[in-house]
């Protein structure tokens, strides 16, 4: 009578096929994904690019600018004050604000390292302008507005005389006609009496009344 061998049974035969094909299957991804690996541990390769790079926008300062009149101090409502920053070298364009009852204008988007022209005009007044440098994160400005001065002038001392023209809108100047000559007296409707050298000239005689008869 023959024996068989426990180990080549039917079962035991596909048990291995299997056994052998999940080996060569797991053999295959290793395979695979190895020179997807190599490829990530290499630090020569270009990163892929996702859209452009944030950038952090600068820092910027708080400006507070009191417009107040020069003679009183009271404050100037609806004066037009115009910042001008330039950064670098580069112009960072113009900015126009009104102030409010209390004579103020804040602005806070101003970069922090600025130079800073402040132009104030106001009616009635003369203009001014003057550069800032804000280094600082806050910064109050007083500007003290006084009263237009008179042009200067290589011929004549002008110097603290206040201006000529009036504040405002200036009507033309235009020439006016030159006046008429006056009339000569119109000559006398009586004829000179004729008189004869050495005598008096006759009286005249003096106009009768004349007399009106009333109605019955």
């Amino acid at each position: 009578m023959l024996l068989r061998n426990p180990l080549c049974t039917p079962s035991r035969r596909a048990f291995a096929i299997s056994s052998f094909a999940m080996a060569l299957c797991l053999f295959a991804l290793l395979v695979s994904f190895a020179p997807m690996h190599a490829r990530a541990q290499d630090g020569t390769t270009t990163p892929e690019k996702h859209g452009r790079k944030y950038k952090a926008p600068p820092d910027t300062s708080r400006i507070e600018v009191t417009v107040l009149k020069g003679f009183n101090k009271k404050p100037i409502m609806n004066a037009a004050v115009i910042f001008h920053p330039t950064r670098d070298g580069i112009d960072e364009g113009n900015l126009e604000m009104k102030t409010d009852p209390e004579g103020k204008a804040v602005i806070d988007v101003i970069p922090t390292g600025s130079k800073v022209t402040i132009q104030v005009i106001a009616d009635g007044f003369a203009t001014f302008a003057e550069d800032y440098q804000v280094n600082e994160a806050s910064r109050q400005v007083l500007i003290t507005m006084i009263r237009p001065k008179a042009q200067v002038s290589a011929y004549i001392d002008n110097s603290g005389k206040p201006a000529e023209l009036k504040p405002g809108v200036q009507d033309p100047i235009r020439p006016t006609k030159p006046a008429s000559p006056a009339t000569p007296p119109a000559p006398s409707s009586t004829a000179p009496s004729s008189t004869v050298p050495g005598t008096t000239p006759a009286p005249t005689p003096a106009p009768t009344p004349s007399t009106t008869t009333p109605n019955p």
